[in-house]
C-alpha cells in the first residue's frame, strides 16, 4: 500500500511539475505580446519613462494614426490579394502534380519529381538577384503578376512534395478500378483524389497562408509603387522616419498582428488537424 502511495505522490508532484512549466512558457509567450498591446496605447514620453507599467492615460489615437499614415486599408486589400490567389494556385497545381508524379507511371517522373523537390534547398537570398533580373527582363516589375509568379513557384516546392508524399499512400487500388471504369485521369483526380488529400491541403495552406502573408523582401525588391505593396512593408515603415514615435509603431505591429491572429483563432482546429494529418501521411 506504501509503494501504492508513494507511486501516485510521485505521479501527482511530476503533473504539477509538467502544468508549471506549460504555465511558465506560456506566460514567457504571451507577455511579449501583452506588452505590445499595452504599449501601444502610451505617448512617446510617457513609454520613454515607464516601459513596462500600464499607462496612465489611453491614448487611442495612435491606432488612428497608424491605420491613415501606414494606408493599411490598401496594404491589407494587396495582401489579401497575393495571399489569396497564391495559395489558390499552390493548391490545385501542387495537387496536379503529386498526383501526376504519385500515381502516374513514366520514365520522365522521377527527374521531374526531383526538379521540383530541389527547390526546398533553395534559400530565398540565393534566387532574389536573379529573380528580379528576370522579371525586370520579360516587362513584369512593378505589376502583380510580377510579384505572384515568383509566389507561386517559391511554394511549389513544398507543395509537390506534400502532395506527392501523401497521394502515395492513397491505395493504387482506387485509380486502377476508375480506370476499368473507364474515367479519365482528370475526373480521377476530381472525384477521389482531391476529397481524399483534404488533411495534407489544409496544411499546404496554412504553410502558404502564413508564408505570403508575412513576406517582405520579394515584394521590396518586385515593386517599386506604394499601391502595389503589401502589409508587412506598410509595418516596416514605422521602423524608419517614425521609428521614435513608439505609440504609433506599436499600434502599427498591433495591427500587422491582428490578421494572423484572427487566421489562426477562425482555423485551429482545422490548422491542428491539418498539420498532425500532414505530418503522419507526409
Amino acid at each position: 500500500m506504501n509503494d501504492i502511495k508513494d507511486h501516485n505522490t510521485r505521479s501527482r508532484l511530476g503533473s504539477v511539475g509538467i502544468y508549471l512549466v506549460m504555465i511558465f512558457f506560456t506566460v514567457m509567450a504571451l507577455y511579449p505580446l501583452f506588452w505590445l498591446v499595452v504599449s501601444s496605447f502610451k505617448t512617446t514620453t510617457e513609454f520613454q519613462m515607464n516601459k513596462l507599467g500600464f499607462p496612465k492615460k489611453w491614448v487611442t489615437i495612435n491606432y488612428k494614426d497608424a491605420w491613415v499614415r501606414g494606408k493599411f486599408p490598401m496594404l491589407i486589400v494587396n495582401s489579401v490579394i497575393y495571399t489569396g490567389i497564391t495559395t489558390l494556385a499552390i493548391l490545385v497545381f501542387s495537387a496536379m502534380a503529386g498526383f501526376g508524379f504519385a500515381k502516374i507511371r513514366h520514365k520522365a517522373t522521377p527527374i521531374l519529381y526531383g526538379s521540383f523537390v530541389i527547390g526546398i534547398l533553395l534559400t530565398l537570398q540565393s534566387i532574389m538577384v536573379p529573380l528580379f533580373l528576370i522579371v525586370n527582363w520579360v516587362g513584369l516589375y512593378n505589376t502583380r503578376l510580377g510579384v505572384l509568379i515568383p509566389y507561386i513557384g517559391i511554394g511549389m516546392p513544398m507543395g509537390v512534395y506534400l502532395g506527392t508524399e501523401y497521394i502515395k499512400s492513397i491505395p493504387d487500388a482506387l485509380v486502377e478500378s476508375a480506370r476499368i471504369d473507364g474515367a479519365t485521369y482528370g475526373r480521377i483526380f476530381w472525384r477521389i483524389i482531391v476529397p481524399m488529400s483534404i488533411p495534407v491541403a489544409v496544411t499546404v495552406a496554412i504553410l502558404t497562408v502564413t508564408g505570403t502573408w508575412n513576406e517582405f523582401m520579394l515584394i521590396n525588391i518586385l515593386t517599386s509603387s506604394d499601391g502595389l505593396k503589401s502589409l508587412p512593408v506598410g509595418v516596416q515603415k514605422f521602423a524608419g522616419a517614425l521609428s521614435t514615435d513608439y505609440g504609433k509603431q506599436f499600434a502599427a505591429l498591433v495591427i500587422g498582428l491582428i490578421p494572423m491572429l484572427l487566421f489562426y483563432l477562425a482555423f485551429r482546429k482545422e490548422i491542428t488537424k491539418g498539420v498532425a494529418a500532414g505530418a503522419v501521411k507526409g
